[in-house]
């Protein structure tokens, strides 16, 4: 029996794969959030497609006072046109991007909805990791060199305390955040 002590409590979860982690589970996280969805994914893309009604989801949350904010990568920046050599797959980085903004523009009008685009200095450390945050649990991916998010690992985290895995993932993605630029 292997017993967790430490920071290791705060580990729900793993996954060899982001794809792996069922949708529901998302879901859930999503729809229980009540002060704070963020996400600190480079594209956020496949988001759009799991989550049914997420456009509606998100409204009501930001409606209701939770803050939703989306840290995304610049679609005309050196750091994606790298990675989408690297991936070299037919849906580019860009157009995934491009199309996570489409479907924020419709949410222009709902205060409490926030974009940013990762800094030009910050994109390497963007692309490699992505963190995605509800109130005190996190899903991160650690982006694997030449592979696709969906084929990178996943990490389940839920905070316990002060200084844990999931203070250290969601203070980089709030730097991040910090030092981004208006997306919309």
């Amino acid at each position: 029996m292997n017993i967790k002590t430490g920071c290791d409590r705060e580990v729900f979860a793993t996954y060899p794969y982001r794809s792996a982690c069922p949708s529901s589970v998302w879901a859930q996280l999503i729809s229980e959030a009540e002060q704070e969805v963020f996400l600190a994914g480079y594209t956020n893309y496949f988001v759009w497609l799991e989550q049914p009604a997420l456009l509606q989801t998100l409204r009501r949350k930001a409606e209701a006072g939770c803050r939703v904010r989306f840290l995304l990568g610049d679609p005309e920046s050196e750091t994606t046109r790298q990675r989408e050599l690297v991936e070299d797959v037919a849906l580019t980085v860009s157009t995934r991007i491009r199309i996570t903004l489409e479907h924020l523009a419709k949410l222009a009008d709902v205060e409490g909805v926030e974009a940013r685009f990762s800094s030009a200095a910050d994109g390497p450390n963007h692309v490699s990791l992505s963190v995605f945050r509800f109130d005190a649990e996190a899903l991160v991916t650690p982006h694997l060199a030449r592979v696709v998010g969906h084929d990178s690992p996943m990490m389940h985290f839920r905070r316990t305390g002060e200084g844990g895995m999931f203070d250290r993932f969601a203070e980089h993605a709030e730097e991040l955040w910090e030092r981004g630029t208006p997306a919309r």
